[in-house]
């Protein structure tokens, strides 16, 4: 059968990869190692739980998942048409994308536990409290790669703003394969994963991206998926896995994190094989 352009193209960066790890120079990514534990990255926070109203991407839920020492909260960010940064999962609010309207458009809308939609910079404000707690910080597709290059400005701004442009307290994902190769060209120091699930991991390896973070069903169709990822250096996550029986099958994968909205039942599940800052 015919080789391919794509899986010669795979190969061949395969090969490279193995020669920069034979030769004492493996890939230059940030070096991750839990000795076997598993993170808990809390989806859209800690929202499912009184403390955050059930509020999605609310400041609340962002405060219940530091003040349970999670490893991780996750949030989502949009762009709006004067270019503020919103913290919100869906493109659309009441019908409207987020993209095609100001910001001031949503002023009143509020979230179940009565706050506004946060801006970045408030968000922000809540992350700067907690040192324990990693941001997870999905950069969501805009509708031109204009707009994501001014996304990812307007996020690296106010992490620096906000003292937070550290490795150390900030995990990019994203979707939008634009956004993470721009990050893994002016950021490599940072984890940076790709969720989409169609790119191999020698593939997102060779274009400088060092991790994923893949839904479940794209994980448990190829179950080799992490343990080569793991020897490119890469880290790798789950979304959003909320069954025991399925955060157990991806515990015993060796996944470095479990984003789910359940972070007690998976805590409760992993016991002190838990990472934590």
């Amino acid at each position: 059968m015919a080789m391919t352009l794509k899986n010669l193209t795979v190969i061949a960066a395969a090969a490279l990869l193995a020669l920069a790890s034979c030769s004492g120079n493996k890939t230059g990514f940030p070096k991750i190692d839990q000795k076997g534990k598993t993170a808990i990255v809390a989806h859209r926070g800690y929202w499912n739980c009184e403390a955050a109203g059930f509020s999605e991407n609310s400041i609340a839920s962002l405060k219940a998942a530091q003040d349970n020492g999670l490893w991780g909260s996750e949030c989502d960010v949009h762009i709006t048409t004067d270019d503020v940064v919103l913290v919100f999962h869906d493109n659309k609010i009441n019908g409207e994308r987020i993209d095609t309207c100001a910001s001031t458009h949503f002023a009143d809308y509020r979230l179940p536990n009565g706050e506004t939609i946060p801006t970045i910079d408030e968000y922000l404000t809540q992350v700067e409290k907690c040192d324990k707690t990693i941001l997870v910080l999905e950069l969501k597709e805009e509708i031109t790669m204009d707009r994501e290059d001014l996304l990812v400005d307007k996020c690296i701004e106010a992490l620096e703003a906000h003292n937070l442009l550290d490795p150390k307290r900030v995990v990019f994902i994203s979707f939008s394969k634009y956004m993470c190769d721009r990050i893994a060209a002016e950021f490599p120091e940072f984890v940076n994963q790709y969720l989409e699930g169609d790119f191999s991991p020698e593939e997102l390896a060779a274009d400088g991206i060092n991790g994923f973070d893949y839904e479940k069903k794209v994980i448990k169709k190829d179950s080799t998926i992490v343990a080569r990822a793991h020897e490119l250096g890469m880290s790798t996550n789950v979304w959003t896995v909320n069954k025991p029986e399925q955060m157990q099958y991806f515990i015993d994968l060796g996944i470095n994190a479990i984003t789910t909205n359940e972070p007690m039942v998976l805590r409760e599940l992993l016991g002190d094989k838990e990472f934590k800052l």
